[in-house]
């Protein structure tokens, strides 16, 4: 009977460990997350990506340009600069669906990303094609973003491949002010 107890105990462990946090927890948070009025115009964002041991393995900086056809269809350039002076860029088309949700593309991205926004939170999920010494893995992204004030935005992706976490990418967004 015991066995069964402590069996029944680690199992419940197991799931509430593996059980992720809904967006919508956040839908009462404020400021409220308006895509197409945060990521519109020019932004910076400063990052860095922490190996699963924590280890600081690379800093970057993006500067962004958000662009709005309507408020539910945009895209954001981002051009990336690497402390080692690796350059990259992406482009994301994005859109917004009749069930609210959000669709991503990017050149890099297989498939489509998924994210839902509720209050001043995003929750993006996604595949991102990663380079690494001449090969490329596909490898999952979970990715969270934080409105903070109108100006300021925190991202946090945790990385995994088949489950097993490589890391974490952190990320301080920051719209430009008018004319700069």
């Amino acid at each position: 009977m015991k066995l069964k107890s402590i069996l029944a105990a680690t199992s419940a462990a197991v799931l509430t460990a593996c059980a992720s946090v809904d967006v919508e927890q956040y839908a009462s948070e404020e400021p409220r997350l308006v895509m197409s009025e945060f990521f519109d115009g020019k932004m910076d964002a400063w990052g860095i990506f922490q190996k699963r041991n924590g280890e600081l393995a690379r800093r970057f900086h993006v500067e962004i340009i958000g662009t709005w056809e309507s408020p539910t269809e945009g895209q954001l350039d981002e051009y990336f600069t690497y402390a080692d002076g690796e350059k990259s860029r992406r482009l994301w088309k994005l859109s917004q669906q009749a069930d609210g949700t959000w669709h991503g593309t990017a050149d890099d991205v297989e498939g489509v990303a998924i994210g839902k926004v509720a209050g001043n939170a995003l929750h993006w999920k996604y595949v991102l094609q990663l380079p690494v010494d001449g090969k490329v893995y596909n490898v999952d992204f979970d990715d969270w973003m934080w409105l903070m004030d109108g100006n300021t935005m925190m991202n946090r992706s945790v990385m995994s491949k088949y489950g097993f976490r490589l890391g974490e990418v952190s990320l301080l967004f920051r719209k430009r002010e008018p004319g700069s």
